[in-house]
């Protein structure tokens, strides 16, 4: 047996094998601040389902580690390299197989980035509902690896909702599939279920089947801002309780208003404690009327309704414009390159979303350090944004106490440590205490059943020891 490397090259075409320093350097991380990264030993990228299992069956005889890689998109650290590491790119990977408008089904491959299959479903009358706020670059694997969300879960669900089968290259080489083509299929364990936001611990994702939608019908959209966050939190309950189901449900609180009017000037309301974004896609207007009048009875300071498609995307647009204003607000309060976002994910009951918005800003005032909120209200899942300056080891120190204390807090309110993000290595602290010693007994129990080496992405979920 040679090298890692001579074994791999004998096994790949040389272009599949990179060992360039700016490209191991690039493959390093993901999107996350916080979060260690180490060196890989060589970015591999395969373009097929057997070269994939070659590369796995290399590193099993070497036990050197395997991190599976997307788009890099993730904001755990989940697709960061550990030293050595052989970083697995499936950005090659990105064929979508197969569309049946019959069965409504797609099959892809895991590179296939969302807003591609979005777009090719779109051509069938169809719809892919999953739509993280990366959805233009973040990849379907990547997507079902940490069963991502977006602003359409509210009433689709996460991505794990539409996943029906995969192809899974397992530790030691061998090709599992599982899951069905069918409406419906309940034959042994849910191991689909299983491997969607497992994060590359358990065995590396080749082909994904998931389940379409019909198209829907017109979207109609309504802004309102409210003085209070309490005010606008009544709102959730109130249209959850009245049986209303909104195809978005967000909240941007007044740092977000803020950052998005200093990015690109919309004649948002910067005085306003929250603003909360609704839509409906069943082409009712009688639907959103109705939402319209609890958003009205809970206390709305201004109330628009968007009379077209095109004044819908413009309101639309303020919330997927939330990230990028942050990172420039971040880039201005510290220049140089040492501003950056540690973007927090926690959900918590929707009755507790004023709560939870409430508690991040006393925590914000306590320790001096700057936390926007924006999020999923409709059902409860919202993302504190905590600004750092990372060239400051106290400023990152004061970063990691913000968050941490978010963490206790959407426990303490009856939430997860996350919902749609993943753990990765952000939050392995907090899933051990979430679940307790019997639910991490279970993890690692299943690690160990289906990663004996424990060569999948290491260090990533379940903490080592």
């Amino acid at each position: 047996m040679g090298s890692p490397i001579d074994d791999l090259l004998a096994v790949l075409p040389a272009d599949r094998v990179l060992t360039d320093s700016g490209v191991l350097a690039a493959h390093s991380r993901d999107e996350a601040d916080l979060c260690d990264a180490g060196t890989p030993l060589a970015v591999l990228r395969p373009k097929s389902t057997a070269e994939v299992a070659a590369v796995v069956r290399v590193a099993a005889a070497h036990r050197v580690p395997v991190v599976p890689q997307g788009a890099r998109t993730g904001l755990t650290g989940a697709a960061n390299a550990v030293d050595g590491a052989l970083v697995v790119s499936l950005a090659g990977l990105n064929r979508i197989l197969e569309i049946d408008a019959g069965e409504r089904i797609a099959v892809v491959q895991p590179g296939v980035v969302n807003a591609e299959l979005r777009r090719a479903a779109a051509k069938e009358g169809l719809a892919y509902p999953p739509d993280p706020g990366s959805w233009e670059s973040s990849t379907i694997g990547g997507n079902v690896s940490t069963d991502a969300g977006g602003m359409c879960c509210v009433k689709y669900g996460v991505t794990g909702d539409y996943v029906l089968g995969m192809e899974v290259v397992l530790a030691d080489g061998e090709i599992l599939r599982c899951g069905r083509r069918t409406v419906k299929g309940v034959a042994g364990y849910d191991l689909t279920g299983l491997f969607v936001g497992s994060e590359g611990t358990l065995g590396i994702i080749t082909e994904i089947t998931v389940r379409l939608r019909p198209a829907p019908a017109e979207t109609r959209t309504l802004v309102a801002v409210y003085p209070t966050v309490p005010a606008a939190g009544r709102v959730v309950s109130s249209v959850v309780a009245a049986g209303h189901v909104p195809s978005m449900f967000e909240l941007l609180d007044r740092t977000h208003l803020r950052a998005i009017e200093a990015y690109r000037p919309m004649g948002l309301d910067t005085e306003a404690a929250a603003m909360l974004l609704i839509a409906t896609d069943t082409g009712a207007g009688a639907d959103l009327a109705a939402i319209a009048e609890c958003c009205r009875t809970a206390g709305a300071s201004e109330l628009y309704v968007a009379e077209d498609a095109v004044e819908a995307e413009a309101l639309t647009s303020a919330r997927r414009l939330a990230h990028p204003a942050m990172e420039h607000l971040a880039r201005r309060a510290f220049p140089g390159g040492r501003g950056g976002l540690v973007v927090d994910d926690v959900a918590v009951p929707r009755a507790r979303v004023a709560d939870l918005v409430a508690g991040v800003e006393e925590i914000s005032a306590r320790h001096g350090v700057l936390v926007g909120v924006v999020g999923h209200a409709g059902d409860g899942n919202l993302h504190p944004v905590i600004v750092v300056d990372r060239a400051s080891q106290s400023s990152m120190d004061s970063g990691r106490l913000v968050f941490d204390e978010i963490m206790r807090l959407g426990l303490s309110l009856g939430g997860t440590c996350t919902g749609e993000h993943g753990v990765g290595l952000l939050k392995r602290d907090w899933l051990a205490r979430e679940v307790g010693p019997v639910g991490m007994g279970v993890h690692r129990a299943v690690k160990a059943a289906l990663d004996p080496r424990g060569i999948f992405n290491p260090g990533k979920v379940i903490a080592p020891g």
